[in-house]
Parts: structure tokens; C-alpha cells; sequence
């Protein structure tokens, strides 16, 4: 049995082609291909409030090969979601028209609530202790979720209009920075030596930068010595002499912007790096939709 995720975002757009196993009565899922194409429709969508006709026709092409490679691969069940750019995008809804009629994928445009909580669907909270509690942050190319778990489950969390390709396009607000302060330091007074859990590309690599030990949590001395390490280096040294795909080059530095100020404010010391994003929640969501008991 395999299963399709689709995740549009900002930045990037995902196709994660899964098979379903089961083990031992519990049903899990082992990647197949994951496909990452660097579309970047926040540059139209953050500036310009819709996506251009040139990049519209990516989109849709792009959407007609994942539909291709499904197809091929005899996906039983899939989910295609869009974030923060089709969210803002004044030609959203009529792009995820076309691609029904053009394509025969049906997308959904997710608020960043829904978003947040696909991600939760990927099992994080698996890897808490119980006993402590936990800022869980993922940034994306237009938006930035915030959520606190108490417990191992979420008790506040926020969605917020700063992301990397948005800082890139100096479309974000100092009222948002404001606004994002406030929230953690209102919501998270209760809660004393929190942690940091990470999702999203930036955080990945900067983890793998970093060298550190899967499992192990990066300290915020070490984040911050990978982001002066960065911004030592221009965008043509971070390509070409560290090896970072022009794509990732640029966003990586807003990313690590974002990270530590919540951190910071936060007055997290330490953060987990699971390694799991949006398509691994949308694929345990549809493993829970078609085998529930």
C-alpha cells in the first residue's frame, strides 16, 4: 500500500510517495521518494499578492508531474496542502481550480492552525518527556507556528506572518516581531526551562552543520555560532564553499534570525531536531483516516 503527501509551501514544494507497513499490529510508514522542487512562490505572494502567470504554469506542471509519478507508483490515497503563499495569494482559490480541472489533484489551502497541527501529526510529541515541557517552533518561508506542550500535549499555540522568504522580500513587520515577543512571553511565563523542538529545512541543516549527534539536542551557543559562521560567508561563499543549495543559501540566514529570537525570548537553552515536516504528518494522517478501529 502506498500513500502520497503534497506540501506547497513558500519556499519549496514537497511530494513525499510513502508504503505503508505494518508491525506487529501497528501500521507505520517507510519513505519511498521525496521529491523537493525550489518553486519559491513567496516572492509573488508576499509582494505582489498573487502568483504570476510564469509561475502559476511552474506550479501547475509541477502538480502534473507529482500527478505522473503517483500514478506510477499506484498511490492508493494521497493529500496535497498549500500554506502561508496560496493562503495570500488573491488568485489562490482559482489556482487550486485549475489544478483540479487541469490535473485532477484536489488542494487545500490550510490556515496556520490546521497547518500546525498536521505537523503534530508526524508523532513529535513521541520523544517528550512527560515531565518537562516544550516550545515547539516551525519556521517555513512565509510563516512561523509557535506552539507550548504541557504534558505532551499543546495548551497555546500561534501562527505568525514571519517567514524567510518573507524577511528575504522585506515584507515582514515590526508589529509581527512585537506581536511574536509579547505571545511567547505572555504565554510561556508559566512554564520554567522550557525546550526547543524544530521542524522545517533551515533547522535541519543547521543541525547537520552544526555536526551534532542525532537524538542529541543543539545547544543555542552552538545555533549561534552557526549563524555568525554564516554570515561571515557571502551568498556565493555559502554556495559554492560550503556546499548549500542556492535555494537554501539565502533563507538559512532569516531562519536562524527567527529561530533565536525565540529562543531567546523564550529563554530556551536547548532544541530538538526530530527532522520531520509537514509530509510526514500529512501521510500519518491519512494512516489514521483509513485505518481507524
Amino acid at each position: 500500500m502506498t500513500y502520497a503527501a503534497i506540501d506547497i509551501g513558500s519556499n519549496a514544494i514537497r511530494l513525499l510517495i510513502a508504503s505503508i507497513l505494518n508491525d506487529n499490529g501497528k501500521t507505520t510508514f517507510k519513505k519511498t521518494t521525496l521529491i523537493r522542487v525550489p518553486l519559491r512562490l513567496g516572492d509573488n505572494a508576499f509582494v505582489e499578492h498573487r502568483i504570476s502567470e510564469q509561475k502559476s504554469e511552474e506550479l501547475i506542471k509541477t502538480m502534473s508531474a507529482f500527478k505522473n509519478l503517483m500514478d506510477v507508483y499506484h498511490v492508493e490515497d494521497y493529500m496535497a496542502c498549500a500554506t502561508s503563499a496560496l493562503r495570500e495569494a488573491q488568485n489562490g482559490p482559482d489556482l487550486v481550480k485549475i489544478i483540479k480541472e487541469k490535473v485532477g489533484i484536489n488542494l487545500e489551502i490550510v490556515e496556520g492552525q490546521r497547518e500546525a497541527n498536521i505537523i503534530y501529526s508526524s508523532h513529535i510529541d513521541q520523544s517528550f518527556d512527560y515531565d518537562k515541557d516544550y516550545l515547539y517552533i516551525d519556521v517555513g518561508g512565509g510563516s512561523t507556528e509557535l506552539s507550548i506542550f504541557h504534558e505532551g500535549k499543546p495548551v497555546a499555540s500561534k501562527s505568525f506572518n514571519l517567514g524567510t522568504i518573507r524577511i528575504l522580500d522585506h515584507q515582514d513587520k515590526a508589529e509581527t516581531w512585537e506581536d511574536l515577543r509579547h505571545w511567547i512571553n505572555t504565554e510561556t511565563k508559566n512554564y520554567k526551562h522550557l525546550i526547543g523542538i524544530g521542524t522545517g529545512g533551515n533547522i535541519n541543516k543547521l543541525f547537520r552543520l552544526a555536526g551534532e549527534k542525532e537524538g542529541k539536542p543543539m545547544s543555542i551557543q552552538k545555533l549561534e555560532a552557526q549563524s555568525d559562521f554564516l554570515n561571515a560567508h557571502s551568498l556565493e561563499e555559502r554556495i559554492v564553499k560550503l556546499g548549500l543549495n542556492q535555494d537554501r543559501a539565502d533563507v538559512i540566514i532569516p531562519a536562524c534570525h527567527i529561530f533565536l529570537t525565540v529562543m531567546k525570548t523564550a529563554g530556551i537553552k536547548q532544541i530538538h531536531v526530530p527532522k520531520v515536516g509537514m509530509v510526514d504528518g500529512i501521510i500519518n494522517l491519512l494512516i489514521e483516516k483509513n485505518f481507524k478501529d
